[in-house]
């Protein structure tokens, strides 16, 4: 009897382990202003901390060490969910969509429908809508892996027919994965049931000196693109894909990104605010690296994508994110892995059409290093 009660615990603790959910740390972000709870999780693995939050499927925090050894937060963000829900933020490490970037005037014609969306920057459509965009919404958070060799956390969100003007119910899956070795993908996916316009990033902001550094024109980029597509004065491209030859958007060997900047703030953008053609391969394949000499860290990009939007943080105002500390203008840049601007209106683009039965993927890995 004894040895038998003994086997009936352990294959009863068995069963257990077999069904446990995997577990990461969390702890509360605060209450959004529609009266959602929000969490927020920690993800470590190869001497990097990851922290995400289910308010815009978001990413608060990358923590990795310097060649000294310090640690530092290299991604721009807050403390809380209050401050995400502020005038401050600028879709610090959201989830943006349902389309990121711009759709010209707001509008596009799908399947004999006009289809009218939010005019939330100058007279176009920005990163999927002004009230009930991607970044705006809370989604549905569960942690999918805890184990040595992955950490992972996965974001849900049906967005529902006609939210912000677009046609069908769309299922959003974004899971963050952090690896042994300290990647960090982020995985992509979507279903619909009407055809409808997708297109997916991630928002990060980032300063490899630590966020509330004083300025990203020291970091050295590389961008694997030997075009880009010329935009308006509204931002909007114009259909031409043009050569960064000769141009200061040419960063097909790594250069500082202050090195030619002053040639662009007199014009539309600012500064950088360009989508680049990536070059073409085949899944995965790396496209961008970003450097910073003085600390020692760098960051390389792979996707699946046919673009990325490189943006010098040119509306940054000096407002206050984690920790009280400062944003000020250029002091994080965006590489956004993207189809290209305005997708829907420009017949010559690769598509971003999703159509039901179809199933849109895209993934982005960040590798983090210290030389």
């Amino acid at each position: 009897m004894h040895a038998a009660a003994t086997l009936s615990l352990f294959a009863l603790a068995a069963c257990a382990t077999m069904n446990a959910r995997p577990f990461l740390p969390s702890r509360d972000f605060g209450i959004a202003k529609d009266g959602s709870p929000t969490t927020l999780w920690t993800l470590r693995a190869g001497g990097v901390e990851v922290d995400v939050t289910d308010h815009g499927a978001t990413l608060v925090a990358v923590r990795t060490k310097d060649r000294a050894g310090f640690a530092a937060d290299i991604v721009l963000g807050f403390d809380d969910v209050a401050g995400y829900e502020s005038a401050a933020n600028q879709y610090f490490g959201c989830t943006t969509g349902r389309v990121c970037n711009r759709i010209k005037h707001g509008e596009f014609e799908l399947d004999g429908h006009h289809y009218v969306l939010a005019v939330n920057n100058g007279p176009n459509h920005l990163h999927g809508g002004a009230t009930r965009s991607l970044d705006k919404v809370q989604w549905q958070g569960e942690v999918v892996a805890a184990t040595p060799a992955a950490q992972a956390v996965r974001f849900t969100y049906r967005s529902k027919d006609g939210e912000e003007g677009y046609p069908g119910n769309l299922d959003v899956e974004v899971t963050y994965t952090l690896a042994a070795n300290g990647q960090l993908t982020i995985d992509y996916v979507a279903r619909t049931d009407r055809r409808t316009p997708v297109n997916l990033t991630n928002h990060a902001y980032w300063n490899l000196a630590g966020a509330g550094a004083e300025t990203v024109l020291d970091h050295v980029l590389w961008i694997d693109a030997g075009k880009y597509t010329p935009v308006d004065d509204t931002l909007i491209p114009t259909g031409a894909i043009s050569d960064v030859a000769g141009t200061p958007l040419d960063f097909q060997k790594p250069l500082p990104i202050g090195l030619r900047i002053d040639a662009l703030i007199g014009t539309p953008t600012l500064g950088y605010d360009h989508n680049y053609v990536l070059r073409k391969g085949d899944g995965l394949r790396q496209v961008a690296t970003l450097q910073h000499r003085q600390s020692g860290r760098s960051l390389a990009i792979e996707t699946t994508e046919p673009g990325l939007q490189f943006y010098s943080g040119n509306f940054l105002h000096g407002q206050q994110g984690k920790g009280g500390r400062s944003y000020a203008l250029r002091s994080a840049l965006c590489l956004e892995t993207q189809h290209y601007p305005d997708s829907v209106n420009q017949p010559r683009f690769p598509t971003t059409l999703l159509a039901p039965g179809q199933t849109f993927r895209s993934t982005t890995r960040f590798t983090f290093a210290t030389e």
